[in-house]
């Protein structure tokens, strides 16, 4: 006999787990399957959580953020090895796994491990071996599917998870190399490239389109490539891979379709991503992926069978932490409730690259693609007496400001606690705020947060022209 839930979630990472959490308050019976012994999912184990606290922890030995007062040759340990970074990565993965399995508890989630896959619309068969000999079936009035995605794994590339890895192989490597090629110049690819850049590893992007980040503002990735070419960064772009080999001298060859070739220690590829669909055997639910394993959704997260809902990065972009989260909470209130959710569209997007970068709202190219007028102000981090203090000769703010009714349009932020600062700027675009608000307000002194007046302030005096 089946056991039968309100809303059965498959997947424990952010956006399952909100999904459930949601139901469970909600008063509803919730249950979540896991494949893997432990919850979270690729945000806690291979994703989000490992390459955010990677890159903290390579900021702290290598003395990164001193580097401005004691020059580039500053090191707090001058021998950084793989077990000093995967120290501190054990620490935080146990403590996040340790906080979403009690906040699961606590809420009177059930936790089901094992692998899932649909028997009909309604019914879910769970086992935890490979015969079916242990099969479970679940029924459940509506189903979210939280499952994923894996790096996206091209049949030319031999990866040997040894020289030749993928973001998740990246994890396990057992020394760190003296040269690295990043194949790929998305948000995975370029936070890597420069997390190994700032660990004095020479780093070589390869990317085939002719800029990276091409959802960020122009300007911002001009700044920023400019910093990445300053520390010795090497970018390859609008170049396509033809061939990635391990010679005999032990040396991985990137073969570039142009021609022109780049000899690392070690390639790490970064171009994509995979829905984790392929086991769910979606066809018993009238469901069907897309090429990439990617399920295609409605503004409510419904999938083409209305009770069966998809969230999270299976559903392709932002595949944010932040916004799956909201999207498997939104998804639950919407199927247990009845209740239309408003539409996710002024997030914050963080990107944590060495520096960071972090936005919301247009881009001076969305805005001209638009035909809508608008004036730009931006202030430098140096310009700030927090930015001296701390020693920051790079960063920028930069906010659009409409020229009819100077309500902000968008806001981006590049250099150190981008991702931090860009909420203030994400708050005022939210609730309709103008220039004048930035001009009028008192902000503490000294902060980078100061970097909005002397931001607004040139968009006023050009205003004012």
């Amino acid at each position: 006999m089946s056991q039968h839930y309100d809303l059965l979630v498959i997947g424990s990472g952010p956006s399952g787990q909100r999904a459930a959490v949601q139901a469970a308050k909600l008063g509803k019976r919730a249950a979540v399957v896991e494949r893997k012994h432990v919850v979270g999912g690729n945000a806690v184990h291979t994703g989000t959580i490992p390459s955010k606290t990677l890159r903290e922890t390579v900021l702290n030995l290598t003395g990164w953020r001193e580097r401005g007062f004691y020059g580039r040759a500053y090191r707090v340990k001058k021998d950084i090895t793989v077990h000093d970074l995967k120290q501190r990565l054990q620490m935080t993965l146990e403590h996040e796994i340790e906080v979403m399995q009690h906040q699961l508890m606590r809420n009177g989630v059930d936790v089901i491990r094992g692998q899932a896959h649909f028997v009909d619309e309604h019914t879910v068969r769970v086992t935890e071996s490979a015969q079916d000999d242990d099969a479970v079936d679940y029924t459940a009035d509506y189903v979210v599917l939280a499952v994923g995605t894996r790096p996206h794994r091209p049949s030319h590339i031999p990866f040997d998870r040894r020289k030749i890895m993928d973001s998740d192989d990246i994890l396990r490597m057992e020394k760190l190399p003296r040269t690295m090629a990043v194949i790929g110049g998305g948000v995975i690819g370029i936070e890597y490239a420069t997390i190994f850049s700032a660990l004095d590893i020479n780093v070589t992007v390869v990317e085939a389109r002719d800029q990276l980040l091409s959802f960020v503002d122009s300007e911002i990735t001009q700044e920023f490539q400019h910093h990445m070419r300053d520390r010795g960064m090497i970018m390859r772009l609008g170049e396509e891979v033809s061939e990635v080999r391990e010679d005999n001298d032990g040396k991985i060859i990137t073969q570039l379709a142009s021609g022109r070739r780049v000899v690392t220690d070690l390639a790490l590829f970064c171009a994509g991503r995979q829905g984790n669909t392929d086991t769910l055997k979606l066809e018993n639910a009238g469901l069907e992926a897309d090429k990439r394993g990617r399920l295609e959704v409605n503004e409510q997260f419904q999938t083409a069978v209305p009770h069966i809902y998809g969230v999270g990065d299976v559903i392709g972009f932002p595949a944010l932490a932040s916004t799956s989260m909201e999207q498997g909470r939104r998804a639950a209130r919407n199927a247990l409730t009845g209740e239309p959710q408003k539409r996710l569209e002024n997030f914050p997007i963080g990107i944590y690259s060495v520096p960071e970068i972090s936005m919301a709202g247009r881009t001076e190219q969305e805005l001209k693609d638009a035909g809508i007028p608008f004036e730009s102000g931006i202030a430098r981090f140096r310009e700030t007496a927090r930015g001296q203090i701390l020693g920051l000769d790079q960063g920028m703010l930069k906010m659009l400001f409409s020229l009819e009714d100077h309500t902000l349009l968008g806001v981006h932020v590049e250099g150190e606690g981008a991702t931090e600062l860009v909420h203030i700027g994400h708050a005022v675009l939210e609730l309709g705020g103008t220039l004048e608000y930035f001009i009028e307000s008192v902000f503490n002194y000294p902060t980078l947060a100061e970097a909005y007046k002397v931001a607004a302030l040139d968009a006023w005096n050009r205003l004012s022209r």
